[in-house]
């Protein structure tokens, strides 16, 4: 095949980024324009929140105090901890002195040995919550006093499967993260809107899960995959599976941010990615076509003029810093992102060097172990090679 027309073929390739960027742009736009839409309001059945919780995470009083301060008609607020020396029994019991009105109850430990610690306690919560409605959230969120009306609203509509919800993130001080903020909106989100407009949404995000006893039932509960990561996404996933629609809501939550170092943001990022590759494979690898920085060097590299050159990374900055404004600023109201734009350069190449990586690893980190993933679920490093 002439040299020059193989040229041609690698910039047209190279070009692919751009398309999702601008699928990007439009699942956005048409996902903030629901913002509009009224929810039904006069829907409040009584909610069982579900909180399981490791340790004291940063404002833990003021993250657990936002869901005693609902304006809601009947809630509780169970929490699961491991035992009475976790540090944060006192910071409940504080709680529940300062909220006597509150349906507050702490209970001790899951009763179950599993892999994944958190879902062996959320399979408790569930079992012993009051309620046959859910929310579910994990202990390092803030939320306003409309959150449950939101939140349950479409819930309403029995083809209604599970509500999730986007987090932003409060009070970032630190370079690491700022990174993993401008990250989050401009990477992640947009991937998983762009998979609610081509495909729905079947998956769920750990901030805010609201759902039913009965619609975890069907698949089995928490029991089921208690061993198993990312059970965020497989709960929505599973509960998609018996015919469901899962909503993402446009309310957002909070999220405090807690990101120590470039390490830990390392160990958490390589830790999804490997997850992700064993949970949908095919679309881990397909990640590939939404890397433009990348693309956009290569096909400079192959055919160095200026023309190329303006094209690629021309188009690349453009969309980018567009979809960045459109998903963060416009969408999620994060006034003063612009700020934090310029950095999205060093997540595209932090993001990519992290994906070509997740290839060359095995184990992930989780709660101070080293596990495999075999056959969908949490294997012991030590374990794995011992047999």
């Amino acid at each position: 095949m002439d040299s020059g027309l193989l040229v041609v073929l690698f910039l047209v390739l190279a070009s692919l980024p751009f398309i999702y960027y601008a699928l990007a742009l439009y699942s956005s736009w048409r996902f903030f324009s629901r913002r509009s839409i009224a929810q039904n309001s006069s829907f409040t059945p009584p909610i069982s929140n579900l909180k399981p919780v490791r340790g004291l995470d940063p404002d833990a009083y003021e993250n657990f105090a936002s869901f005693c301060r609902q304006d809601y008609p009947e809630y509780e607020v169970i929490f699961c901890i491991g035992d009475i020396d976790d540090p944060a029994v006192p910071v409940i019991e504080k709680l529940k002195a300062d909220f006597p009105d509150s349906k507050i109850r702490v209970l001790f430990g899951s009763g179950r040995i599993a892999a994944n610690d958190k879902v062996a306690k959320l399979a408790r919560l569930a079992n012993e919550a009051a309620y046959e409605h859910l929310v579910i959230s994990d202990s390092d969120v803030r939320v306003r006093p409309d959150y449950l009306r939101q939140v349950i609203a479409p819930m309403a509509n029995p083809k209604t499967g599970a509500v999730t919800c986007l987090y932003v993130s409060l009070g970032e001080k630190t370079f690491v993260e700022n990174l993993q903020t401008i990250g989050m909106i401009s990477d992640f989100y947009a991937g998983l809107l762009v998979a609610r407009q081509l495909d729905g949404v079947k998956f769920a995000l750990g901030p805010t899960i609201a759902t039913t006893r009965s619609r975890l039932a069907e698949f089995g509960g928490y029991e089921s995959i208690e061993n198993r990561p990312g059970d965020d996404l497989l709960v929505g996933r599973l509960i998609a599976e018996q015919g469901y629609e899962i909503e993402i809501s446009t309310y957002t939550v909070e999220t405090v941010s807690d990101y120590q170092s470039m390490n830990e943001l390392l160990h958490k990022r390589m830790r999804w990615l490997v997850v992700m590759r064993h949970m949908r494979p095919m679309g881990h690898f397909g990640l590939l076509f939404t890397q433009g920085l990348p693309w956009s060097i290569a096909a400079i590299a192959v055919h160095p003029t200026m023309p190329v050159a303006a094209f690629f990374l021309g188009l690349y900055l453009t969309l980018r810093v567009a979809m960045t404004w459109q998903i963060g600023i416009s969408g999620l109201q994060q006034k003063d992102l612009w700020k934090k734009l310029p950095i999205f350069i060093i997540w595209d190449a932090f993001a990519f060097s992290m994906w070509a990586a997740s290839f060359l690893r095995n184990t992930i980190r989780w709660r101070g172990g080293n596990y495999y993933i075999r056959n969908g679920e949490l294997v012991p490093a030590q374990q794995s090679s011992g047999t």
